[in-house]
């Protein structure tokens, strides 16, 4: 059942960039769907049961962030208040309640997450380190984004994402977890098409 959230969660979170990828293909441009960031906060969401029932620090530290910049996004893209008012309030206290409740009922210890047998601690450093620069890819397109008032994904948030992914993919080697393998692998090829694409764009704005 735990391998089952995560592996749905990855396969949203693949999703999300087949839609982006064939989108941008079609119009020759790197774009942006609404569809891209809906399947980012609900993968997300997934992914952070995920990293909660396995006792892993990294995969919640790295959800936690990018989770309320996906819903910003949806913000900027205008969809955020077209959702039940009271589905937003649940989405956006979910991680503090999860946290809260399993912590005052015991059902988890924080030493746990850093001091898990299964982990080292050499090991979990790396995940945790693949985690930031990955999710530092998205506070670097939020910040991008809220200077140009629109939600947009430059070539600096590729580039994030290929080196977050290959320190993720090294990671999940050791970790022996398929459910980042699988995710992260089809990922790259993405990450590595997307900024191909942004080249060819610099290239044909400055013929003109």
């Amino acid at each position: 059942m735990v391998y089952a959230i995560g592996f749905i969660a990855q396969l949203l979170f693949s999703s999300r960039m087949v839609v982006q990828w064939v989108i941008s293909e079609k119009n020759k441009r790197v774009l942006t769907p609404r569809l891209f960031w809906q399947l980012s906060l609900l993968a997300s969401f997934l992914l952070f049961v995920y990293g909660w029932l396995r006792d892993d620090f990294a995969i919640m530290l790295g959800q936690a962030i990018t989770y309320f910049i996906y819903i910003r996004n949806i913000q900027l893209q205008g969809e955020w208040t077209k959702l039940p008012r009271a589905f937003r309030v649940f989405l956006w206290v979910f991680p503090v309640i999860i946290i809260v409740y399993g912590y005052n009922n015991n059902a988890y210890d924080l030493r746990q997450f850093f001091n898990n047998e299964n982990i080292p601690i050499w090991l979990l450093l790396l995940g945790s380190i693949a985690q930031v620069i990955f999710t530092f890819r998205f506070v670097y397109q939020w910040i991008y984004s809220e200077k140009k008032k629109t939600s947009s994904l430059p070539f600096g948030f590729w580039l994030l994402s290929l080196i977050g992914a290959s320190l993720i993919l090294t990671y999940a080697i050791f970790r022996k977890d398929p459910v980042l393998f699988a995710g992260h692998s089809l990922g790259m090829i993405v990450y590595l098409r997307n900024m191909f694409i942004l080249k060819n764009e610099e290239h044909e704005v400055v013929e003109k």
